[in-house]
C-alpha cells in the first residue's frame, strides 16, 4: 500500500495517551501501509498527496447502532445488501459499524447471527469495518417496548444468553436490568467482552445503578423508550446523566430527543455522550414504506420512520448529520466529533479507531464546513468523494 500525506487546514488529533483532544490549525498527517504513522501542526515540506482546503480533517465516524440503511434491514438482508450498506456508509463519514438486530425470538437472532456470521467474509474491503452485531433486545421491557415485538420479548436466561454469544460476533446486547436474571446475564456478557447497555427499560436509578455495578456501561438512546427524570421517581435517564460508569447514546435528528435536552446531556455527561443514528432501511432512501425487524415501517416526508401506530421506528439521520445537528445546536465541534468518533471506539475496546494519532488506523473523514462528509478513508484509501 503507497504511502500518504494528508495536509488539512484543520485536523482533530486524540492523543492515544490518553491526552486531550485539540484541533491543528493546519495539520498534517502521514500514513504507512493504512497505518497513522505521524501527525504534526503546520504543512511539511513537500508536495502532499492531498491538500484539504477548508472544512475540518476528523477520525472516521464510529456509529454502534445502525438497523439498516439504504433500503436494506441488515437483520435478514442478503448478501447484495450487506454490501450496498457497507460500500456506501462512507458517503456519510462512517468508517466502522455495529449492525443491529432488534427483538426477535431468541433462535431467530441465533440464525442471524450466522448468516452474518457467513457473509462478512465476503464484503468489500474497501467498505465500512463491521466490528460485530449489537443485540437490541430481546431482553427489554414491555413497558418500553417502543418499536419492539412485545409476544418477543424475554428473560435473559443463562441458555438464551449463551445461544447468542456462540457466533461470537456479538459486541454490544441492549438490555432491560429490571427483567429477572438481568444482573448475572450482565456479568456474563461483561466476561465475554461484550459491551452491555441499557434501554427499552422501566427500570429505577437505583437498577440502572446495580446494572452498572455488575458491569453495564452504556445506556441506549437517552430518554427514548426508558424510565425518565421525574424529581421522586427518578429513572434510567437521570442514572445516566449522574453515573461517570454509563455512556448515554444521543439521537440527535432534533425529533426523537429536542434540541434543549440533547444540550444538557452533552453538559451532564461531558466525555461520555455517544452520537448513534439508530438508522433503519429508510435512512438514505425517499419517502415510502421499508422493513425494520420484518415489521413495516413508514418513512415521512419530515421526521423519523413510523409504524402503523405512530411509534417511532429508527431513524432517517446520518452520523454526519448528527455532528452537524450538535455543532448547530451549541456543541463545540471538537465535542461532537469526539462523541461520533472516539467515545464509541473506546467503549467496544477499539482503540485503534476514533482517532488521528500515530499507531491508529487511517480511517478519516474531511467534513466540510457544513459539517458532512466530503471524503472518507478506510486504511488510508479514499473511498468516497473528492479532494484537491
Amino acid at each position: 500500500m503507497a504511502s500518504l500525506l494528508i495536509t488539512a487546514s484543520s485536523l482533530i488529533t486524540s492523543p492515544g495517551d490518553g491526552g486531550p483532544t485539540r484541533v491543528l490549525s493546519p495539520g498534517y498527517v502521514r500514513v504507512e501501509n493504512g497505518v497513522i504513522t505521524e501527525v504534526g501542526e503546520g504543512r511539511p515540506a513537500g508536495a502532499p498527496a492531498v491538500d484539504l482546503e477548508g472544512g475540518l480533517l476528523a477520525p472516521g465516524l464510529v456509529d454502534l447502532q445502525v438497523n439498516g440503511f439504504y433500503g436494506h434491514d441488515l437483520v435478514d438482508a442478503d448478501e447484495t445488501g450487506w454490501h450496498t450498506v457497507v460500500r456506501r456508509l462512507p458517503e456519510t463519514g462512517v468508517t466502522a459499524f455495529l449492525p443491529t438486530f432488534i427483538t426477535a425470538p431468541v433462535e431467530i437472532q441465533a440464525a442471524a447471527l450466522r448468516r452474518a456470521r457467513d457473509l462478512l467474509p465476503g464484503l468489500p474491503k474497501d467498505g465500512t469495518r463491521v466490528l460485530g452485531v449489537h443485540l437490541e433486545g430481546p431482553f427489554l421491557s414491555a413497558e418500553r417496548k417502543g418499536a419492539h415485538n412485545a409476544d418477543w420479548l424475554t428473560d435473559p436466561t443463562p441458555e438464551a444468553v449463551a445461544t447468542l454469544l456462540e457466533t461470537g460476533l456479538v459486541r454490544l446486547v441492549t438490555l432491560a436490568p429490571e427483567r429477572d436474571g438481568a444482573p448475572a446475564a450482565i456479568r456474563t456478557l461483561a466476561a465475554a467482552g461484550v459491551l452491555v447497555s441499557v434501554g427499552h427499560s422501566d427500570a429505577t436509578a437505583d437498577q440502572v445503578a446495580a446494572a452498572a455495578d455488575a458491569g453495564a456501561r452504556k445506556v441506549t438512546h437517552i430518554f427514548n423508550a426508558q424510565s425518565g427524570v421525574h424529581h421522586r421517581d427518578p429513572g434510567v435517564a437521570v442514572q445516566a446523566l449522574i453515573d461517570d460508569r454509563l455512556s448515554p447514546g444521543l439521537i440527535v435528528d432534533l425529533h426523537h430527543v429536542a434540541a434543549p435536552v440533547c444540550r444538557m446531556v452533552f453538559r451532564a455527561a461531558a466525555g461520555r455522550t455517544v452520537l448513534v443514528t439508530d438508522a433503519a432501511a429508510s435512512a438514505g432512501m425517499p419517502p415510502g414504506t421499508y422493513e425494520l425487524g420484518g415489521e413495516p415501517i413508514t418513512m415521512p416526508a419530515e421526521g423519523p420512520p413510523l409504524r402503523a401506530d405512530g411509534t417511532i421506528a429508527g431513524s432517517g439521520l446520518r452520523l454526519d448529520e448528527a455532528v452537524a445537528n450538535a455543532v448547530a445546536i451549541g456543541v463545540d465541534p471538537v465535542t461532537a466529533v469526539d462523541a461520533a468518533t472516539r467515545v464509541p471506539a473506546d467503549l467496544i475496546g477499539r482503540t485503534d479507531l476514533g482517532r488521528i494519532a500515530p499507531g491508529a488506523a487511517a480511517d478519516l473523514v474531511w467534513l466540510g464546513p457544513d459539517h458532512r462528509a466530503h471524503a472518507t478513508w478506510i486504511a488510508g484509501e479514499r473511498v468516497f468523494g473528492g479532494a484537491s
